[in-house]
Parts: C-alpha cells; sequence; structure tokens
C-alpha cells in the first residue's frame, strides 16, 4: 500500500492531510479564548468534567509519523503541560488520552506491536506523574489481530488501563469484518469500554469537492464502521463491549432512518432478523462523543437519535480546546443531564476512575 497516497490525499483541493490538520490545529488555537470569561474561569476552579477524547504523542509514535511523513503541527507541537493548561481552562478533572489517526496501521506487526507498547507505557507514565489528572485508552496494534489480542492482555491486566482505543477502519476493513472478531471476542469477555477515532478511508480518493477529505469523509467513516458492527451482527453478539463513537457518531444521525428503514426492508437482511427496532436499540446503546459537535444543531439530532444518558464529554484536543466545548453545550441539556454528560456516564463505562 502506498502510505502517502492512503493518508495524505488532498483530493484535489491542494491541501494535504498534514496540512489540513495543521490548520485545524491553528484554529483551535485561536479559539475561542475571547469566551473563556468570568463563567469558564469559576467553573474551572472546580474541576469536575471527564474528557474521553484527548489526543497526545507519544515520542516511538511521533518518530514512526515522521519516517512516513504523516506528522502535522498539531502532533509534534503536543506537550504535557499544554494539556494540563487546557484542561483547567475548561474545568476538565481528567482525561482519558489516545493518540490519533492513523495510530499505527500504517505499520507492520512487529513494528506496530512495539510502537503500541512504547505508547501505552508512556501513557502510563503521564498518569503516574499526574495522579487523578490522565487515564488512557490503550493504542492497538491493529489490524494486526494476534499483537492486538497481546496488547489486550498487557494493556488491561498490567497497565490497568481504562479501555481500548480503535481506529473506525485498517485499510480498507471496518470494525464489524470477520477478521476483526477474536479481537471483538475477548473485549467482549473482559466487558471493555472501546473508544473509537475516525480513519482516513481507504476508498475514498479523486473526491473533488473543494474541501479536504477530513472535513466529510471522517464523520462518515465513523457511520461507516458503525454500519459495519450493527449488520455484521457484531454489535448485537457481543454487547458487553462499551462502544464509544466520536464527534457524535459522526454522519450517523443524517442516514439512522436509512438504517432502520431502508436497510431493513432488503430480503437479505429480513432474512437475517433484522429489523427497524433492532437496529434502533443497537445505535440506542453505543456511546457518542461531543467533541467537534457542541452546538444546538449537532447536539439537537444527537440529543433526538440517543438518550442523554449515552452522551460522553470530548474535546479532540489539541485539535479544538476544552472551553469551546464548554461555551458550546452551554444551555442545550438541563443541569442534571450535563451533569451526566460531564462526567456520571464516562464513570459507569470506566469504572477505575471511581477511585
Amino acid at each position: 500500500m502506498d502510505n502517502s497516497m492512503h493518508l495524505n490525499c488532498g483530493c484535489h483541493t491542494g491541501a494535504t492531510r498534514r496540512e489540513f490538520l495543521g490548520a485545524v490545529g491553528g484554529i483551535g488555537a485561536m479559539g475561542l479564548l475571547s469566551a473563556s470569561g468570568l463563567a469558564i474561569s469559576a467553573d474551572a476552579a472546580k474541576p469536575h468534567r471527564i474528557d474521553v477524547h484527548h489526543h497526545i504523542s507519544p515520542p516511538s509514535w511521533v518518530v514512526e509519523l515522521k519516517k512516513y511523513k504523516l506528522d502535522s503541527p498539531p502532533v509534534t507541537n503536543w506537550t504535557v503541560q499544554k494539556s494540563l493548561d487546557d484542561m483547567d481552562k475548561a474545568g476538565i478533572a481528567t482525561s482519558i488520552t489516545s493518540p490519533t489517526l492513523p495510530a499505527v496501521g500504517f505499520l507492520g506487526p512487529a513494528e506496530a506491536a512495539a510502537v503500541a507498547r512504547s505508547s501505552n507505557e508512556y501513557a502510563k507514565k503521564l498518569t503516574q506523574d499526574h495522579p487523578g489528572r490522565f487515564g488512557a485508552f490503550a493504542l492497538l496494534p491493529m489490524p494486526h489481530v494476534d499483537e492486538t489480542l497481546k496488547e489486550i492482555a498487557y494493556a488491561l491486566d498490567v497497565l490497568k488501563f481504562d479501555g481500548v482505543a480503535f481506529m473506525t477502519s485498517y485499510d480498507g476493513k471496518f470494525l464489524g469484518d470477520k477478521a476483526f472478531a477474536p479481537v471483538m471476542e475477548e473485549l467482549n469477555r473482559r466487558k471493555v469500554t472501546a473508544y473509537t477515532h475516525p480513519n482516513e478511508p481507504a476508498c475514498c480518493v479523486n473526491l473533488s469537492v473543494g474541501v479536504p477529505t477530513g472535513v466529510i469523509e471522517w464523520a462518515t467513516d465513523t457511520a461507516r464502521t458503525i454500519a459495519s458492527l450493527i449488520f455484521s451482527g457484531t454489535s448485537a453478539k457481543y454487547k458487553d463491549i462499551n462502544f464509544i463513537f466520536s464527534h457524535g457518531g459522526g454522519t450517523l444521525t443524517a442516514i439512522s432512518d436509512r438504517f432502520s428503514t431502508w436497510v431493513v426492508s432488503l430480503p437479505a437482511f429480513k432474512a437475517r432478523g433484522f429489523t427497524g427496532a433492532s437496529v434502533m436499540a443497537e445505535i440506542k446503546r453505543f456511546y457518542y462523543d461531543t467533541a467537534q459537535v457542541a452546538n444546538p444543531i449537532n447536539m439537537a439530532a444527537l440529543s433526538r437519535m440517543v438518550a442523554p444518558s449515552q452522551i460522553v464529554f470530548g474535546t479532540d484536543y489539541p485539535y479544538r480546546l476544552g472551553v469551546e466545548h464548554v461555551t458550546g453545550l452551554a444551555g442545550l441539556f438541563n443541569p442534571a443531564e450535563m451533569k451526566m454528560i460531564d462526567r456520571d456516564n464516562a464513570l459507569r463505562i470506566l469504572p477505575t476512575l471511581k477511585g
């Protein structure tokens, strides 16, 4: 596979993935600092939020990204102190860390396993150096199944992590693919929380719509992997996995009706027992974070699709600021619902944080 083509496609817009991520990081840096007035300052004095979507840059992972020219300014410029400063400004008590795309799927099995292990040990040290401020979702050496199973055992049994982190796809395979069944079976046995982050999809090059693929395709890759999990039967079979989908489920809210009416009307899916009710039951049991969708339009759709009990606070730092999400969610939910979104829902599926 040509990794540079797959992961850096600017799709005739003149913008590479690195340039796009750099631009997004710049927007985040400018952000809504003018909105971080007295209300946020007062709120930050009593940090309580749990951010389930907070990216870090483990050194060994950054080295590999640079080697393959997959790095970007938000990745290379990240520091622990910048994370802590952003958390403090937004009243975030704890951030659950994870690297962002492309994770380590661009590496061979041995290299991916080595980088995942060192990255996870780095994340563990972060939790030890700053007690209570960080948790971690384990970076997995997907799509390499044997290596992934070994890292799951190490991350959960030795490092005592809060869960695992997936990309939505790996070189054209989505999470419901039968190749990943051993991984799902193990996570289900352990009743693990699995955070997911969109990846650059292998499907979509030469999309000449004038914007980088990340604007549309990353959100759509999330919807694709949800479809894969539901219509492969994976999510119904492994109900003890708590899936968290980034960015409010991406484009799922716009196409959920097609899932629950159009797809289930097709003979092949009828024969397998899919109904509108069964599809919506899976959609409604998943968790969705607020990263980059903390606004009235996205939240109106998401909160009609699922109950507030299934929404968790996420920021996508360093690509967006914590303060932006606090101000963006203000007034959209009642205090009891906001308490669930800010903290309680995450505690329910991340029991290691309760101490």
